[in-house]
């Protein structure tokens, strides 16, 4: 075995000592280099004004709360959208748009908000956030912690955009959940928001108004700076739930619109009863009139469900829009809202369809292989010529919950003898079973109005 000799063995310390400091001077200098190229980076972001945060705020005003942006109140003008053309917001008078997620929307989020920007509108941007009744589990420290990761990344590259209006943390968490550790992970990511991005503020929307849930968020999650609600029906009852439990804190209302699926009659097979698209019309004006126009010291924004189409029940039960791209007189009703006229030209209204003479309410059970009528009535305001369509569908059997993607069932072909025609003769199905009847009603303006009515055969 060698020896080394002392004169060797100091030379060998003195060599390991001179690597250890060339190791710590790399990695110092490294780091100052890193710190200078992010102090650039972040220099060069806050010059340019297409990257230039714009602070949002809530402030007391008058016995209640005031939303400021840049300084001055902003009233939100808003809707949930799902990438119809932005330009149509602006058309019709809205000033903000809602989205459910950064990264699984239907473009990027940088596009969308570059794209807001440019016309002046704000986004209130939906931060994903996993749910329990998707099988995230809430006790998974590794998960919560990798949740927590992505959410710091999302902030970090949109903090600092100007269309940035809110922060909002998740869609309906407290919908079928029972893991309160959501609201402490849901308050870890409140504090590194504001840590990371002190202009803007944040929220939650939850399903309904939820007294335990909100119980929760005061207990496990009280950095959170308001919360919002998503109600349908049920936002004609908000004023007394806020009456009966005394919440004094400010909100937003982030779904409101049609009535739900789940709170409408039935008929006796189950198959629930869509209004109209002029009843539900109604129900977007009376719930505007009645709640958020007269709470807006409390209720301090608002976003309309859906600027879009989708298929949730029926391919017609929430959005505002056709598939086909025509406008609906829910949309007639925003734009009168939003600026206090209607709009130049108008969607027709119908009445319900009357299938063999009844109407859905009926239960209309009818025998297979035989040909009944349907025909309902239309008005159009401003005697635009009308056409029609007829679609008959098997009723869906689809038993997903919380807005989660449904299959559109198949359109069943040949049984109307003239699909275009006002009044049609309808020649049922053989088999026995649950199917929709569907009009679609337009006046060449590019609007329209829609009915349906659920039947049975037997």
């Amino acid at each position: 075995m060698h020896r080394y000799r002392d004169d060797e063995v100091k030379v060998m310390k003195f060599e390991i000592s001179a690597r250890r400091l060339l190791l710590s001077v790399t990695v110092v200098g490294l780091v100052c280099l890193l710190l200078l190229v992010q102090n650039l980076a972040d220099e060069i972001r806050q010059q340019d004004p297409a990257h230039t945060a714009i602070k949002v705020e809530i402030v007391a005003a008058e016995g209640g709360y005031q939303l400021l942006r840049g300084g001055q109140p902003y009233v939100v003008k808003g809707a949930g959208i799902d990438n119809r053309n932005l330009q149509s917001l602006v058309d019709h008078g809205a000033n903000s748009l809602r989205t459910w997620s950064v990264d699984d929307g239907a473009q990027p989020a940088e596009q969308l908000l570059d794209r807001a920007s440019s016309l002046g509108l704000t986004v209130s941007l939906g931060l994903e956030f996993s749910s329990e009744r998707h099988g995230f589990n809430y006790d998974d420290a590794v998960d919560v912690a990798t949740q927590f990761e992505q959410a710091r990344a999302r902030v970090l590259k949109y903090r600092d955009h100007p269309a940035l209006l809110v922060w909002i943390i998740g869609n309906e968490l407290n919908f079928n959940s029972e893991n309160p550790k959501v609201y402490d992970a849901l308050n870890d990511v409140v504090k590194m928001i504001h840590a990371l991005d002190p202009n803007h503020p944040t929220t939650t929307a939850l399903s309904y108004f939820d007294t335990n849930a909100l119980d929760l968020i005061g207990a496990r999650a009280p950095d959170l700076d308001f919360v919002s609600f998503q109600l349908y029906a049920g936002l004609l009852n908000l004023p007394v739930d806020i009456a009966k439990t005394g919440y004094r804190k400010p909100y937003f209302v982030t779904e409101w619109g049609s009535v739900g699926h789940w709170e409408v009659a039935k008929t006796s097979w189950g198959a629930p009863i869509e209004n109209t698209s002029s009843e539900k019309a109604s129900n977007y004006l009376k719930s505007y009139q009645e709640v958020l126009q007269p709470h807006a010291d409390q209720a301090i924004g608002n976003y309309v469900f859906l600027w879009g189409q989708k298929q949730e029940k029926t391919p017609t039960w929430y959005g505002m829009y056709l598939n086909s791209g025509e406008e609906t007189e829910a949309i007639d009703v925003m734009h009168y809202i939003w600026n206090g006229r209607w709009p130049d030209n108008r969607s027709p209204r119908v009445s319900p369809i009357r299938l063999n003479g009844n109407v859905a309410q009926d239960n209309v059970s009818l025998e297979g292989g035989k040909r009944y009528s349907a025909t309902l009535d239309v008005t159009d305001v401003d005697d635009d010529p009308i056409t029609y369509r007829w679609v008959l569908r098997a009723e869906s059997a689809a038993e997903q919950v919380g807005g989660d993607y449904e299959e559109l069932p198949e359109v069943i072909e040949g049984l109307i003898e003239d699909p275009t025609a006002a009044e049609i003769t309808l020649l049922t199905p053989p088999l026995a079973g649950g199917y929709r009847l569907f009009v679609y009603v337009y006046d060449g303006q590019n609007h329209a109005a829609h009915a349906n009515i659920p039947f049975y055969v037997r």
